[in-house]
């Protein structure tokens, strides 16, 4: 493959604000060496698959190698004090999900980072939809049937972690409509979906890939969608908001991010931000994105930040509401 100079990263068109950031930085000739993108979930999740092959475009954009590296466990906070502790310069990035930056704040009484102070915002990349699936046993094909259901039978919904959007939905439903509910925590979406299948759990929100099974078995059926729009791989299953359930957190946007040190230079921070955005058109990001069934590719940093800040109290207050002890 014919290596990308950095002349054409820098062709950003005529304006002349658009271009100032790759101008810097090709300057300033970055980088001299491999870039590391430390990941804060293990090999295989979603997270790990969009830090290789985002990291991939950017890799042969800039004609530098980009290392990925896993630091899975402890809910993102060893991942997160690495890259925060790191040389600013834009060697050291991080790829995690929002749970490290907004509900860690509730499930820790503290954390060795400041979500806000430590990261400089790169790039935000949608984490697609996650539909709830009901159990067939339930015989509900609707929310308000799923929750007739409820009123008259003990349910046990799955949550792949403490803190999770599962675990905030299922709290949600239990104290919105006064449902005999029990929330069954589980290390991961795999083990939660297993039970699912044998029927140890009636419901269970979590990401369409890992759900195929219970589709094609027959076994789950999706019921709604938590998102202001619906799936275009489940284009019949309506939104909550459709159904007249209209909680804030059944309508926010779960993301998955690049960030880095917080001193970053910012001519590097936009030219990173901009590459997650060309990559994300691209047959590689597309091809994963529709693998995932994630309808949206990679947004740049403004984006980033006004959902960050927008949306973040929403899934904190929503992580208040699951009565969870710091620890």
């Amino acid at each position: 493959m014919k290596k990308v100079s950095r002349r054409d990263v820098i062709k950003v068109g005529a304006a002349t604000i658009a271009a100032a950031p790759f101008a810097s930085a090709r300057a300033q000739s970055w980088p001299t060496r491999p870039i590391k993108i430390v990941v804060s979930a293990a090999p295989g999740g979603l997270t790990n698959a969009f830090a290789r092959v985002y990291g991939e475009y950017i890799s042969t954009k800039l004609g530098q190698t980009v290392i990925v590296e896993n630091k899975p466990g402890g809910s993102g906070i060893p991942a997160a004090q690495y890259v925060k502790s790191a040389d600013p310069d834009g060697n050291t990035l991080l790829y995690t999900n929002s749970s490290t930056l907004l509900g860690n704040r509730v499930v820790f009484k503290t954390l060795p980072y400041d979500p806000d102070k430590d990261f400089a915002f790169i790039s935000m990349t949608p984490s697609g939809h996650l539909p709830l699936i009901v159990h067939a046993s339930t015989g509900a094909t609707t929310l308000k049937e799923f929750i007739d259901y409820a009123r008259n039978n003990k349910i046990t919904a799955g949550s792949y972690g403490t803190g999770s959007f599962a675990h905030i939905v299922a709290i949600q439903l239990k104290q919105e409509f006064g449902l005999d509910l029990e929330v069954a925590q589980y290390r991961g979406e795999a083990p939660m979906w297993h039970d699912f299948l044998s029927g140890s759990i009636q419901l269970a929100t979590g990401s369409y890939q890992a759900a195929v099974p219970a589709f094609e078995t027959g076994k789950g059926r999706a019921i709604a969608v938590p998102s202001p729009v619906r799936m275009k791989k489940l284009p019949d299953v309506p939104t909550f908001l459709e159904q007249g359930y209209t909680a804030k957190v059944f309508q926010a946007v779960g993301w998955t991010g690049l960030l880095g040190p917080a001193d970053m230079p910012q001519g590097r921070v936009e030219l990173l931000s901009r590459l997650m955005v060309e990559a994300g058109s691209g047959e590689a990001v597309q091809k994963m994105l529709d693998t995932f069934a994630i309808d949206e590719a990679a947004q740049d940093r403004t984006t980033f930040l006004k959902v960050y800040k927008t949306e973040g109290p929403i899934w904190i207050d929503a992580v208040k509401q699951l009565g969870i002890d710091p620890v």
